[in-house]
C-alpha cells in the first residue's frame, strides 16, 4: 500500500511562491527590456546626440497651466526695439525725380525738403559683352598671318568674365543651385544661354582658383592653440565618406573642411601632426580619445552631448537610475550657473567656487548605482573626467562643441539638397567652397568679394587672397 505524502500549509505556500517567482521573473526581465527599448526610441535631440532634424515625431510641448497657450502675433513683439531700413546715401542714388504742385498758388511756400521714397530696380540689360580684338598681321615676305597677343587674364577667363564667374560660383556653392537651375536663371533673367557643360567648366576653374587659399589654411592647422573638430557623413556614388570640420574660434579664426574616406585618427594625424599640443573641443567619439592617448593634445569634451545623455537617464523606468541622473544634472546646473557669472565675480573667488563645483560634479558622477546606463556615465568621468573641465582654466575654450556643429549644419543641408558628390573633383570643390563660405561669415567678410578676387588672381596668375585674418 502506497503511503501518501502530505504537505503542511507553510510548505504549500512556499511551493506556490516559488512557482510564481519562476513564472514572473522572466516576465519582469522582459518588461525591463521593453521599457529600456521604449526609452531608447523616445530619444530626441534633447536627450541624445541626435540632431534636431530627427525629431520628426516629437510630441507637442505640454500646455501651460490653464490649458491654453497664448498665440503670438506675427511681426514685431512688444518690448522689442523697432528696426527700420536705413536710406541709401546720396552717392549711391543713380537717378532722382522731383515732384511738384505748382497749382497751389502764392499762398504756399515751397520748402527745400522732400518726402522721399527710394526704389531699387534692375537695369534692363543685366550684363555687358566685352569684345577683345587681336589685330592680325600678314608678312609681306612669306604671307604668314600673326595675331597680336591677348592678355592672359582674358584668354584664361574665356567666354565668362570674372564677376559673372563669381556669381555662378556663389549660386552653385552658397545657394546650392544645380547646373540646370543656374542655366534657367541665366536664360530667363539675364537672357544668356549657357550649356551645363560650360557651367561645369567654370566651377572647375573656380575650384582651382580656391585651392591655394584652402591649402594655406590647412598648413596652419598644426600650430593652433584651440580648435573645435567634428565630422559628418558624406555620400558619393553609394560610398560613405566623411566630412571633417576644423574650427578655430573668434573673428580672426577660420573654419576648414576636408572630405575623406576615413573616420579614423589617420585624418587627425594628417592635418594636426604627431606633435600637436593644442586644445581640441569635440564629442566623446573614440577617435578623439585615441588621439588624446597617443599625443600631447588636450581635450574639451562637449558638455552638450553629456547633458543630453544625463537627461536620457531621467527618462528611464528604473527609479535608481532616474535619481542618479537628477542629482548629477543638479550639480551640472550649479556648475554652469557659476560659469555664466564669471564676469561678475572677482577672479580668485570665482576660481575657488569653480573648483568646488567641479569636485561636486565629479564626486556625484562617480558614485553611480550598479546600472548599465549610469555606470557608462560614471566611466566617462573616471577615465576622462579632467577633460570635461578644461574650459574652466583655459581662456577661449568653450564647454561645448556647438561652434563647429553650427558650421556643420550648412554641410548637412548641402548634403540633403545635392545628394553628395560623384568624384574627386566634386569633393575638392565642396571642401574648398565650404571653407571659404564658413570662414568669410566668421570673419565678417563678403564671400562674393573673396570669390571675385580669387578668380581675378587666378586668371592673371597673381597671388590669391588669403583666408587668414593674420597671414603667416
Amino acid at each position: 500500500m502506497t503511503k501518501s505524502k502530505w504537505f503542511s500549509p507553510e510548505q504549500v505556500q512556499a511551493l506556490i511562491e516559488a512557482a510564481v517567482a519562476n513564472a514572473v521573473a522572466p516576465l519582469k526581465a522582459r518588461i525591463a527590456e521593453l521599457e529600456a527599448e521604449v526609452a531608447r526610441l523616445k530619444k530626441d535631440s534633447s536627450t541624445s546626440s541626435k540632431p534636431p532634424s530627427s525629431d520628426i515625431v516629437k510630441p507637442p510641448r505640454p500646455l501651460p497651466p490653464g490649458g491654453k497657450r497664448k498665440k503670438r502675433r506675427r511681426g514685431g513683439q512688444p518690448g522689442h526695439d523697432r528696426h527700420l531700413r536705413a536710406s541709401f546715401p546720396p552717392e549711391q542714388v543713380d537717378h532722382a525725380w522731383n515732384y511738384e504742385l505748382p497749382e497751389l498758388g502764392p499762398d504756399w511756400e515751397p520748402l527745400d525738403e522732400f518726402r522721399t521714397l527710394q526704389q531699387v530696380e534692375l537695369v534692363k540689360k543685366l550684363f555687358e559683352v566685352h569684345e577683345h580684338r587681336a589685330r592680325l598681321y600678314r608678312s609681306r615676305a612669306t604671307g604668314d598671318i600673326f595675331a597680336a597677343p591677348l592678355p592672359q587674364e582674358v584668354t584664361r577667363a574665356g567666354l565668362i568674365g570674372p564677376r559673372l564667374s563669381a556669381l555662378l560660383a556663389f549660386q552653385k556653392g552658397a545657394c546650392r543651385m544645380s547646373y540646370t537651375s543656374i542655366q534657367t536663371f541665366l536664360g530667363d533673367v539675364l537672357g544668356l544661354r549657357l550649356s551645363t557643360g560650360q557651367l561645369a567648366k567654370i566651377i572647375q576653374k573656380f575650384s582651382a582658383a580656391l585651392a591655394p587659399s584652402h591649402a594655406e589654411v590647412q598648413a596652419v592647422l598644426p600650430g593652433q592653440a584651440v580648435m573645435n573638430i567634428d565630422e559628418t557623413g558624406h555620400p558619393e556614388n553609394g560610398k560613405d565618406l566623411w566630412t571633417w570640420g576644423f574650427h578655430v574660434p573668434g573673428s580672426k579664426g577660420f573654419t576648414f573642411f576636408h572630405i575623406d574616406p576615413s573616420r579614423s585618427t589617420k585624418v587627425l594625424y594628417e592635418f594636426l601632426g604627431e606633435t600637436f599640443s593644442g586644445i581640441i573641443g569635440c564629442d566623446y567619439y573614440s577617435v578623439y580619445r585615441k588621439f588624446l592617448r597617443e599625443t600631447d593634445a588636450k581635450m574639451q569634451f562637449c558638455w552638450a552631448h553629456l547633458v543630453r545623455d544625463v537627461k536620457f537617464l531621467i527618462t528611464l523606468s528604473d527609479a535608481v537610475t532616474r535619481r542618479y541622473g537628477q542629482k548629477l544634472l543638479a550639480k551640472i546646473k550649479i556648475l554652469f550657473r557659476l560659469w555664466h557669472r564669471r564676469e561678475q565675480m572677482p577672479r580668485e573667488k570665482w576660481e575657488r567656487a569653480a573648483r568646488r563645483a567641479q569636485q561636486a560634479v565629479l564626486a556625484r558622477a562617480r558614485r553611480a548605482p550598479c546600472r548599465i546606463e549610469a555606470q557608462a556615465i560614471a566611466k566617462r568621468f573616471r577615465d576622462h573626467g579632467p577633460y570635461y573641465f578644461t574650459f574652466l582654466a583655459a581662456p577661449g575654450v568653450e564647454p561645448t562643441n556647438n561652434s563647429m556643429e553650427q558650421r556643420m549644419r550648412f554641410v548637412a543641408m548641402d548634403r540633403k539638397v545635392t545628394q553628395g558628390t560623384r568624384g574627386e573633383r566634386g569633393r575638392r570643390w565642396c571642401e574648398r567652397m565650404w571653407t571659404v563660405l564658413a570662414t568669410c561669415v566668421q570673419q565678417g567678410r563678403s564671400a562674393f568679394v573673396f570669390l571675385y578676387e580669387s578668380i581675378v588672381a587666378y586668371f592673371a596668375d597673381h597671388t590669391p587672397p588669403s583666408l587668414l585674418a593674420q597671414p603667416p
